[in-house]
């Protein structure tokens, strides 16, 4: 018992040693990240007209979406109105509707990526 009872106060002294070197690496680190995020800040408020070309971007990116799902939302809809029309037919209709459809998300997706890269630019 005794034996436990000094290895707990030594760890403990250890401990209490250790804390101050690691809390001053650790605000050394701390101020660093800071001073770098600082920089970039800056060089961020400096360029021109950033702040428009994220805006700009995020815009473009959300238009695509919507684009798109009014584009899918017409391609199913017409698919389900003539597989009523003709329900003999729906073999028939699907793979062109599936291809349509990935057409018009693929146009979408490189449209949100052109818009969300000129954004981080």
């Amino acid at each position: 018992m005794k034996t436990l009872t000094w290895m707990t106060i030594v760890g403990v002294v250890l401990m209490a040693v250790a804390a101050p070197v690691v809390a001053q690496v650790t605000a050394e680190e701390i101020a660093k990240a800071d001073a770098e995020k600082h920089a970039k800040a800056e060089e961020i408020a400096r360029a021109p007209g950033i702040g428009f070309a994220m805006l700009g971007g995020g815009i473009g990116a959300g238009l695509a979406a919507i684009g798109a799902g009014i584009g899918v939302g017409r391609i199913g809809g017409s698919m389900v109105e003539g597989i009523a029309r003709q329900p003999e037919a729906s073999g028939a209709m699907f793979a062109p509707m599936i291809i349509t459809a990935a057409m018009v998300e693929g146009v979408a997706m490189f449209a949100v990526v052109v818009c969300l890269l000129l954004a981080i630019k």
